[in-house]
């Protein structure tokens, strides 16, 4: 990797382009998509909360540790610390299983700044534990606790470049109502939509994905073709039981409403009305701005 002392975001960008850390990175993939998680899967991806769970639980060790690094700051309570530290560490491990699973559904290049961030984390996790053992032993181990802290920094600092520059977890559809017009759109005559066939067309600068159901009436439904997890086409997926399936990392959502009905997407799809009117099909994003 080379590094410019003059821009220190480039030893992220190198990290990003570090293909060696694939040898890592592919079998923790595979392994993670292995674990037998079931129904816990969905839970620790966080679609329940619209949002991915893992920033929420990384909360309890870093303010715990952060805490604990006050008290030996200060030479405060040194049982409270050693409550805190532990405290750190048990809940650092539903933490880090949920990131590990956001992980595992990743682009290449954030998978790599991933290993280094969990890499990172997992020393932090060394390091208190070292500490917390010498605690409980009679000794001081704040240099540990110390050491501990940083290693979690460095480890947030990555995160938060998963987050906000790599846009892992984010809501890849969030733009979707500020690029669409407001009102109806045509987007074709009735015949070109045959029953339980994919039909994509683009409504201004959005890819919309339009679907007339096999069975049944043949409703036509329109959904943002772009999935909300990492902008998988989603018109060239397969519909399944009245959902289509994100041919990228398998995302489902419910044709009817968007709503996302599988992960690792935690955001809906944004969901169009459609019409027939003077022998056109016409389709309206009712929260266009």
């Amino acid at each position: 990797m080379r590094v410019s002392a003059a821009n220190p975001l480039s030893t992220i960008d190198a990290i990003e382009d570090a293909e060696v850390l694939d040898r890592v990175a592919s079998p923790l993939r595979a392994g993670v998509r292995a674990l037998p998680l079931g129904r816990a899967r969905e839970l620790l991806r966080g679609r329940w909360q619209g949002h991915p769970l893992h920033p929420t639980l990384v909360q309890a060790p870093i303010g715990s540790w952060t805490s604990a690094a006050l008290l030996d700051l200060t030479r405060g309570n040194e049982r409270a610390a050693r409550l805190l530290i532990a405290v750190g560490l048990v809940t650092a491990a539903p933490a880090a299983v949920a990131g590990a699973t956001d992980f595992a559904d990743q682009f290449p290049e954030q998978e790599r700044v991933g290993v280094v961030h969990a890499a990172a984390n997992t020393t932090a996790i060394v390091l208190y534990t070292a500490s917390l053992i010498v605690r409980l032993r009679g000794g001081r181990g704040r240099l540990l606790g110390f050491a501990g802290l940083a290693a979690a920094t460095a480890g947030g600092f990555l995160g938060g470049h998963l987050t906000f520059r790599q846009a892992a977890g984010v809501n890849h559809s969030e733009a979707v109502p500020h690029l669409v017009d407001a009102g109806w759109h045509a987007v074709g005559g009735p015949e070109e939509f045959p029953r339980g066939r994919m039909v994509r067309r683009m409504v201004g600068e959005v890819p919309v994905l339009i679907v007339r159901d096999a069975e049944g009436t043949g409703e036509l439904h329109a959904l943002a073709d772009r999935c909300s997890h990492l902008s998988g086409p989603l018109s060239e997926g397969e519909v399944v039981d009245g959902c289509v399936v994100c041919p990228w990392h398998g995302s489902t959502f419910r044709l009817a409403d968007g709503t996302c009905v599988a992960g690792p997407a935690t955001a809906p799809q944004p969901s169009f009305e459609v019409r027939l009117n003077d022998g056109l099909v016409e389709v309206r994003l009712p929260q266009a701005r």
